[in-house]
C-alpha cells in the first residue's frame, strides 16, 4: 500500500472511530433526556460509524490471528499506561486540570488490569486453548475492570455494585 494511502486510512480510521464512540456518548445523553427516538439514531449512526472504522483496519491489515490482536493490544495498553498517561498526566497537573487528570488516572490504572488480562489470553492462545475467565465487571464511572466478581465498591472511584456493567 502506498504511504498516502495508508496515511489516509489511518487518519480515517481514527476520525470514524472517535466518531462511533462520540455519538454512543451523545446517545446516553439523549437517553437521559428522554429523547428516546435521538438516542436512537445516534446509534444507529454510531453503528455505521464503527462499520466504517472497521473497514479501513481489514484495508490496513490491522485485524490479524487472535494471537498477534492480543499482542498488539498488549502493546497498546502498555504504551498507554507506561508513556502516555504519564506524560499527559504531568501536563494536566501542571495546568491544575483537576477532571482531565482524574480522567486520565482512572485509565492508566484500569489499562494496567487490561495488560494483564490481555497477558492471560495470550498464555491461553499459545496453548491452543481460549483463556479461563469469570464475569468481566466494568465501572460506568471510572472503568475499572474486575474479572469474576463486582467489588462491592469501585476500589478507583468509590462507586457503589450496581453502577458495574457485567461482560
Amino acid at each position: 500500500m502506498r504511504k498516502m494511502t495508508e496515511e489516509n486510512l489511518k487518519a480515517a480510521f481514527a476520525g470514524e472511530s472517535q466518531a462511533h464512540m462520540k455519538y454512543l456518548a451523545f446517545a446516553e445523553k439523549a437517553e437521559h433526556e428522554g429523547r428516546l427516538n435521538t438516542a436512537r439514531l445516534f446509534k444507529a449512526i454510531a453503528y455505521a460509524e464503527k462499520v466504517h472504522a472497521t473497514n479501513h483496519l481489514k484495508a490496513l491489515g490491522g485485524i490479524k490471528a487472535t494471537s498477534e490482536n492480543l499482542d498488539s493490544a498488549v502493546a497498546g495498553e502498555t504504551f498507554e499506561v507506561e508513556e502516555m498517561y504519564p506524560a499527559y498526566n504531568n501536563v494536566a497537573d501542571l495546568q491544575n486540570e483537576k477532571a482531565a487528570k482524574k480522567s486520565m488516572g482512572w485509565a492508566e490504572e484500569a489499562e494496567k488490569i487490561h495488560i494483564t488480562m490481555y497477558q492471560n489470553a495470550k498464555k491461553a492462545a499459545l496453548k491452543g486453548e481460549d483463556v479461563k475467565i469469570g464475569d468481566v465487571y466494568i465501572c460506568d464511572f471510572c472503568g475499572y475492570t474486575a474479572d469474576g466478581k463486582v467489588p462491592d465498591k469501585c476500589p478507583l472511584c468509590g462507586a457503589a455494585k450496581d453502577k458495574f456493567k457485567k461482560f
